[in-house]
């Protein structure tokens, strides 16, 4: 298996390079309206951005800002399949202009502009990044009608362009049965409140670049991805930033196209691009490490599980779990500038693939057997590959 990946230094309000309805998903996190630290940005795509701000007209600055986004969700309704999904990481800001405190609900109007545009709402996702800085509370702290609720959450809006995804050949039927999460995992992705990503999990060393993009976390987009799209679809991400997207459809065996207006972001996306085979095979053993923990504590707690997974061998809780395979990817070349072509292998990793009964049986804890398995991996893994 094969996937290509590139990102075009481009604005995406036109992108001429993607034709209609060939985009499966999309996945994204835009500049935030009215977050100070975009300002800049989106004055210097709208003058009326720059003027509102300056008289210090927090609505209209507001309405403004997304009027710059507006054009992208246009675009992103045209290239997407029928079928297709929308996914936007997007938080609303708090911010004082004239002396006056106003949440604008950044999250409400992109909604907006996606149902004006034809999509189907559906549930969305709570992203809860709490903070215990001692300053988060705002106003007057103990005494009644002074104080603000602090702002830790961000919503992942979710839409879907027109009736839902047919998978009618068997070839189809196939790759998503392998395209699978496993139970446990399903149980996290599909909650409506995310608790355990942190707002500061990020890959990007430089701290500089990060300020400057919209960049979020890697298992934001990862997750994401596993959850509304199949091996071998084509992602994309129309603020692509420090290319997070792309890296986490390189990681889930998908391809994908990135847009980024700040083509000085373009270095930092290339240096991650380095590491993505090393990172991606460790993120990818580490799913296997948590599902093998997962059901020997399940076994121990509850009795044998039902079904098996018929490439490793282990047990998995439903039916729909059997023929699920996380591919490991075994190269990246760059093919042109702003281009690179992921190769994978289409076989197990071995040091997942043993007598499951028989280590299950003989196992008393589970962190034993997986600190056992994972010592296993780390013998059998190429220098090559380099892993860990």
């Amino acid at each position: 298996m094969n996937t290509t990946h590139r990102i075009l230094f481009s604005d995406a309000k036109k992108m001429k390079a993607v034709s209609s309805e060939s985009v499966d998903l999309m996945v994204t996190s835009p500049p935030y309206p009215m977050i100070q630290m975009w300002d800049s940005l989106f004055s210097g795509q709208s003058p009326a951005v720059k003027a509102a701000l300056k008289k210090g007209d927090g609505s209209e600055a507001f309405e403004r800002m997304h009027q710059v986004l507006d054009p992208v969700w246009t675009e992103v309704y045209r290239v997407l399949k029928t079928g297709g999904f929308a996914c936007i990481n997007i938080g609303d800001a708090v911010r004082t202009l004239n002396e006056n405190f106003v949440l604008y609900p950044n999250h409400v109007r992109i909604l907006q502009k996606l149902l004006s545009l034809g999509f189907t709402a559906l549930p969305d996702i709570l992203w809860r990044k709490q903070t215990n800085a001692p300053n988060k509370f705002m106003g007057s702290g103990m005494l009644p009608a002074g104080a603000y609720v602090t702002l830790e959450h961000e919503y992942i809006l979710i839409v879907r362009k027109g009736p839902k995804r047919a998978f009618d050949s068997e070839a189809e039927k196939k790759n998503r049965r392998q395209s699978a999460v496993f139970w446990e995992e399903r149980n996290t992705f599909f909650s409506d409140i995310w608790f355990d990503i942190k707002g500061a999990g990020q890959r990007m060393n430089n701290r500089e670049a990060r300020q400057r993009s919209a960049a979020y976390p890697f298992e934001v987009a990862y997750r994401l991805v596993n959850m509304y799209s199949v091996k071998g679809d084509t992602i994309l991400d129309p603020f692509a930033g420090t290319g997070t997207t792309l890296l986490a459809a390189m990681a889930a065996g998908r391809n994908s196209l990135g847009y980024e207006i700040d083509a000085s972001l373009g270095e930092t996306i290339r240096e991650q691009m380095k590491e993505t085979v090393s990172f991606s095979n460790q993120y990818i053993h580490n799913r296997l490490l948590k599902h093998v923990a997962f059901v020997v504590r399940r076994i121990k707690e509850k009795g044998t599980l039902k079904y098996k997974n018929k490439w490793y061998g282990f047990p998995v809780m439903t039916a729909q779990e059997q023929e699920l395979i996380l591919n490991e990817l075994v190269d990246m070349e760059r093919i042109d500038k702003d281009a690179f072509r992921v190769t994978y292998s289409d076989a197990p990793q071995e040091a997942f693939c043993k007598n499951w009964q028989e280590e299950i049986e003989h196992s008393t804890d589970p962190d034993l057997l997986s600190e056992k398995i994972l010592h296993s991996i780390k013998e059998s893994a190429s220098e090559q590959m380099k892993l860990f």
